[in-house]
């Protein structure tokens, strides 16, 4: 089993060939460089210390870019996270955003966001079974509430909350 520790500045370049490689399956060379974007550098230079890193002789195996708001204190944030597709269905994903909960409950969070695609439906399921709801809209379509523009035009995104216990 990979061994589980904090992010740091220096897994950038190795978090963003992961991105490339991963999703490379999915998506065309452009795509997966264009989704590896989503994290440029200061991800890990201003949130390493609430971001993990699943790792083993191989290298990254599997990582969680998230952060604590920084206008309030009540909530985190879950940015992109991403499982070696070998790796994937064994836990490793469920063990990333425990171990996120856990240290987000122990730093006084008590809710939980994180958005993703509508045509995502793996990422829907998984938080629906990490007790995520998904939130209200401003339309549906296909019965999944949907937020319009989210992330630009013609980036609907599904936005995810989670109360989490102290």
């Amino acid at each position: 089993m990979p061994e589980l520790r904090q992010a740091r500045v220096s897994d950038h370049s190795a978090i963003v060939a992961c991105v490339q490689q991963w999703w490379g399956d999915s998506r065309t060379p452009q795509q997966a460089r264009e989704l590896s974007l989503l994290l440029p550098k200061l991800f890990l230079q201003f949130f390493s210390s609430t971001s993990l890193v699943l790792e083993d002789e191989a290298g990254v195996r599997a990582f969680l870019v998230g952060f604590h708001a920084a206008d309030n204190d009540k909530e985190a944030y879950i940015h992109f996270v991403g499982v070696d597709p070998d790796l994937r269905g064994q836990g490793a994903a469920r063990r990333l955003y425990t171990t996120f909960f856990q240290r987000a409950a122990e730093a006084g969070r008590t809710e939980l966001r994180a958005i993703t695609s509508p045509g995502n439906t793996g990422s829907i399921a998984f938080h629906r079974a990490m007790g995520f709801t998904i939130e209200r809209g401003d339309r549906v379509v296909d019965g999944l509430p949907l937020h319009t523009d989210y992330d630009g035009p013609g980036q609907d995104r599904v936005c995810f909350y989670r109360k989490l216990a102290r």
